[in-house]
């Protein structure tokens, strides 16, 4: 109903758009499905990756507030109720705060793989349309020219200058459109990963915090697993008491 409005409100506006698109040939429907996936994917990353849906505050600030020895119940309590990345990391690390500390550290880094493809879902996506617009707009370039050059060649007698332009132009449709769709889509896949990227930086850094307030003041002997497994990776301090 709305579209129906805006067709007949803008009558001249609908016709320029569907003459870009008919003149462009076939690829230009091909390359309006790219830039309708491209849209909705950006906007349901924008939607997921928003700071507080995965790292809310709540749970940054009871990490921080968390004094070292202090039991961690309150905040087993919060990320036991919260479906957030970093409720997901910090549960898995307060579960395993029985276990030696490498043990601990390896089933935080387990877990913090996966969360990472989760907060990457979608980006592939976009990675993929940036590399097939440009060169689908190029093909629907070449297969006008190559439409454009048949019809003169197929025409008797002297052939029109601006007949030629005018179909050189309308091939080139696909072109604009193409680089049009990876422009924007390439700016979207930088910011959301380069987004991504900051906050798994910043929730390692939590982790570690939580992990080395836990297990601070305990024996030395807990961690002799952890030196001779040697499974860590992440680089957390031994704390001293």
């Amino acid at each position: 109903m709305i579209v129906a409005a805006i067709t007949i409100e803008t009558p001249e506006t609908v016709n320029t758009v569907f003459g870009f698109f008919a003149k462009g040939g076939l690829f230009m429907w091909p390359l309006l499905a790219c830039s309708i996936v491209s849209v909705t994917v950006m906007i349901l990353r924008g939607l997921a990756l928003r700071r507080n849906k995965v790292m809310p505050s709540l749970i940054e600030n009871e990490i921080e507030r968390l004094t070292p020895g202090e039991s961690p119940e309150r905040l087993s309590r919060i990320v036991h109720h919260d479906g957030s990345s970093l409720a997901r990391i910090a549960r898995v690390a307060l579960q395993y705060l029985r276990s030696p500390r490498s043990e601990n550290v390896e089933a935080v880094q387990t877990r913090a793989r996966h969360e990472m493809v989760r907060l990457e879902k979608g980006l592939i996506i976009l990675e993929v349309i940036v590399g097939i617009a440009p060169l689908l707009g190029l093909i629907g370039a070449v297969s006008g020219l190559v439409h454009v050059f048949a019809q003169l060649g197929l025409s008797s007698g002297g052939s029109d200058t601006r007949q030629i332009a005018r179909g050189i132009a309308e091939a080139l449709n696909a072109t604009v459109f193409g680089l049009s769709i990876a422009v924007p889509t390439l700016v979207g896949f930088t910011y959301f990963s380069r987004k991504v990227e900051v906050m798994s930086v910043e929730m390692e850094t939590l982790v570690v915090e939580l992990i080395n307030k836990c297990y601070y003041g305990r024996s030395s002997r807990e961690f002799a697993p952890a030196k001779a497994t040697g499974a860590s990776s992440m680089p957390i301090s031994t704390p001293v008491a």
